[in-house]
């Protein structure tokens, strides 16, 4: 038996006429195109009824069975459901033993969105596709327009360096009106979508979009991280500005032009305090975190000791560049940086190793 089933997605049948859905029969189905015909000329699922019908007339080698099954207006998921429970409700109702074939008849792109779900219930011959002529493109086209806006990707990829390129008249107007230079504003825009296209090709949008993730789920979580790297940021912060300074200062007291060398020793020495404050807190942080969740370990506790040692040693050899120590308190401070770590690497490796062999022995 060959099944002609006339697609009306949007339930313009149910919501236009008094007709329940499906609708299965030749007769019936011609009544229903008439009805909705009636109740709306320019409706184009009229075409998808009467071309039901049609078809139905034309096949005269095998039984033939014409029915109407529509969805929901709005959600395409919530139509499409239902436009599967109505073929399920006609598949029920035939009376035959023989194998059972679809046609399916559309008005449209949109409409054979539903196509796979009618396919898994049913195997389909053709697909007829009922448009009027002079539409046919004019709606495919549509359809693909609002594919493409309903897409966030797609859209952010498109829609926003249209939406920049945009603007540059109108931000150049506004400059006129303020005394600005028309270049700057071409300069500041071309910059603005430059920043956007390498953004989206080096994937920034998937590392911003994780980092929020980790934010929210930290916050939710209570970690004790999410509250040190805020501070951690306000110490970087403020490291950066006391290095600016302190360069400001090295160079005001220079009577010659300061060298390169010179330049990071005195960004280093104004901001490893700040710097090491910065990561002592982290580090402190992610210690408690592992050990709130019954994952620490000794060794975890070096890092604190490491990022000590190391800001000993960076704040010695900035302080020896800038002439504000002697070569001796430079050796000095190179010996304990390197003891430091190399005492608190032995010392937590001692003691996990003892907590490991009672764990094996209560065990």
């Amino acid at each position: 038996m060959l099944l002609v089933l006339c697609v009306d997605l949007d339930d313009d049948l149910g919501r236009k006429t008094d007709f329940d859905t499906p609708v299965v029969g030749r007769d019936e189905v011609e009544d229903a195109a008439v009805a909705l015909a009636t109740a709306d000329p320019e409706d184009s699922d009229v075409n998808v009824l009467f071309e039901g019908v049609h078809l139905a007339d034309r096949i005269d080698d095998e039984n033939v069975e014409v029915a109407v099954v529509t969805g929901e207006e709005g959600s395409d998921v919530a139509a499409n459901r239902a436009v599967g429970d109505e073929v399920d409700e006609v598949l029920a109702g035939l009376s035959t033993s023989e194998e059972v074939r679809a046609v399916i008849v559309t008005d449209g792109a949109q409409d054979e969105s539903v196509i796979p779900v009618i396919r898994s219930r049913v195997p389909v011959d053709a697909v007829r596709r009922v448009v009027v002529r002079q539409a046919q493109d004019l709606e495919s086209m549509y359809y693909t327009m609002k594919q493409v806006l309903d897409d966030p990707e797609t859209r952010g990829t498109i829609l926003v360096p249209l939406g920049i390129l945009l603007l540059i008249y109108p931000l150049a107007v506004v400059s006129d009106w303020v005394g600005l230079p028309g270049a700057a504003v071409f300069g500041f825009t071309s910059g603005l979508l430059g920043l956007y296209v390498l953004g989206r090709g080096l994937g920034v949008e998937r590392l911003l979009d994780s980092a929020a993730e980790k934010a929210r789920n930290g916050l939710y979580a209570g970690r004790v991280t999410l509250i040190t790297y805020v501070v951690a940021a306000a110490l970087l912060v403020i490291g950066g500005v006391r290095g600016v300074e302190m360069l400001e200062t090295v160079q005001a007291d220079a009577t010659d032009p300061v060298g390169p060398l010179r330049v990071l020793a005195a960004l280093v020495y104004g901001a490893v305090t700040w710097f090491t404050a910065a990561g002592i807190t982290t580090s402190l942080g992610q210690i408690t975190d592992e050990y709130l969740a019954d994952r620490f370990r000794w060794r975890y506790l070096n890092a604190p000791f490491y990022v000590v040692a190391i800001a000993v040693v960076l704040h010695a050899v900035s302080a020896y560049f800038l002439g504000r120590v002697p070569l001796t308190y430079l050796a000095v401070m190179l010996t304990v940086g390197t003891l430091l770590g190399l005492s608190s690497t032995l010392a937590f490796a001692i003691a996990e190793s003892r907590r490991s062999r009672r764990a094996e022995q209560v065990s």
